[in-house]
């Protein structure tokens, strides 16, 4: 029995789950909310959370890891220019989530996701 292995899957193999969670994660980024499933959405909130805290430390160092976690050259822009400024002084919990209901075609819990101002 393999204990302490809370890992969501999403019922993706690794690569495909990868993939999904940075492009989610650059939409949040770029639009500041996005309505996703809750699993979803609970799955990135530690990784937007953790580029928001990578992108305040600054420098050429930042801006690759950023880089290099998100496919998106413009997210990487917004993070640097707009988000560290804006949560300078903040410590964590850049984000919410809001329970929205239930989607019609299979009962999946709908959330959304947005930075807090």
């Amino acid at each position: 029995m393999r204990h302490r292995s809370k890992k969501s899957t999403l019922d993706r193999k690794a690569a495909p789950r990868r993939a999904l969670l940075k492009n989610l994660a650059a939409s949040l980024v770029l639009y500041e909310k996005i309505k996703t499933t809750e699993a979803k959405a609970k799955t990135m909130r530690p990784m937007v959370e953790r580029l928001i805290t990578i992108g305040k430390k600054g420098g050429l160092t930042a801006k690759r890891t950023l880089s290099a976690k998100i496919p998106d050259k413009n997210a990487v822009k917004k993070i640097l220019e707009v988000y560290v400024p804006r949560y300078a002084e903040r410590k964590g919990g850049y984000t919410r989530i809001i329970k929205l209901g239930y989607r019609k075609g299979d009962s999946a819990k709908i959330v959304q996701i947005e930075f807090v101002k």
